[in-house]
């Protein structure tokens, strides 16, 4: 295999220890290794930048290992160029499984110009992607919050849902903090609790909301009532916070935006996801396939066979 790379690294990461082997030398010629471990910790990690430097070292390679490769990229970054591999697409040898073996071979791969890196966007980007993914988890729990509350309501034989297209709006909102509560709502009540948008009549409501309801009904509404309302609360702030990251792209969310079924939430993920500078994919094609919705070819004995898209693991 032809060399690229005067100066290379590969790195064997783990949760303690990252094993590291340097390849050096000119490119026609066998070139010299210098293997070392270090610890993971910063005091660890600086001293692995260090003794790169030391060597010269121009670009490092690692595997995409769990979060373990995360706290070694945020120290490398600004001094090499890092190289984050898939794993499935490193794999050595059988039978030559060790930690030196493992790093010894992503650094052979690297000089050879064999790896091409996964894309990892820049830091406020990262930032942006762990708060869009993390609201996500919350809209998934609130949701499970709102079905365990319409449970709890078909339990206590109240139809709420019958006669209100969404229990959470405004008017259903106001007769479940009632219900709460204990209130005994009467015709006038009711009236004054329903939004005039609703099209229901009072009548159905109210026989709607004529349930059996016991005090574990309550209790186990308010326990439900409460979380929903917590993660409602930790959503605002969340989108805040998003919305204060996304303040340097407001353009390109317009842009985003003016796409049909596409709304600002939608574009926060977007560009949370792939970031803004698009020249990181060589070509369309290969954004569709590094963003999973792209098929690979599987062709054998000269018959094609179906292959499912891929949904790649993103850093």
């Amino acid at each position: 295999m032809e060399a690229m790379i005067e100066r290379c690294a590969g790195l064997d990461v783990h949760q303690e220890t990252v094993v590291a082997c340097v390849l050096f030398g000119p490119l026609d010629k066998k070139p010299k290794t210098s293997i070392e471990t270090f610890s993971t910790t910063t005091t660890g990690l600086l001293a692995l930048s260090d003794w790169l430097a030391t060597l010269q070292v121009s670009d490092v390679v690692m595997e995409s290992t769990g979060v373990y490769w995360k706290p070694i990229w945020n120290i490398l970054e600004d001094s090499f160029h890092l190289v984050i591999a898939n794993a499935r697409h490193v794999k050595n040898v059988p039978g030559r499984k060790t930690d030196v073996k493992d790093a010894e071979w992503l650094a052979k791969l690297l000089r050879c110009g064999l790896i091409e890196s996964n894309f990892v966007p820049p830091e406020n980007i990262r930032d942006l992607r762990d708060l869009t993914r993390y609201r996500k988890k919350l809209i998934h729990h609130r949701t499970s919050e709102q079905n365990r509350i319409h449970k709890i309501l078909q339990d206590a034989n109240i139809k709420l849902t019958s006669v209100l297209s969404d229990i959470f709006g405004v008017s259903g909102r106001r007769i479940l903090e009632a219900i709460l509560n204990g209130e005994k709502i009467e015709t006038d009540g009711l009236r004054k609790m329903v939004d005039w948008r609703t099209k229901a009549s009072i009548t159905d409501i109210a026989n709607a909301i004529n349930g059996r309801i016991r005090r574990h009904h309550r209790d186990m509404l308010r326990y439900h009532w409460e979380h929903m309302s917590y993660l409602e609360k930790a959503i605002k702030e969340l989108e805040k916070q998003i919305d204060q990251l996304l303040s340097p792209y407001r353009k390109e969310v317009e842009l985003l935006d003016g796409i049909p079924g596409v709304n600002k939430a939608a574009a926060a993920t977007f560009i949370a996801e792939m970031g803004v500078d698009m020249s990181v994919f060589k070509s369309a094609k290969h954004l569709a396939s590094w963003a999973g919705v792209s098929p690979g070819n599987y062709e054998s004995a000269g018959k094609k066979k179906r292959v499912k898209p891929h949904k790649e693991t993103k850093h």
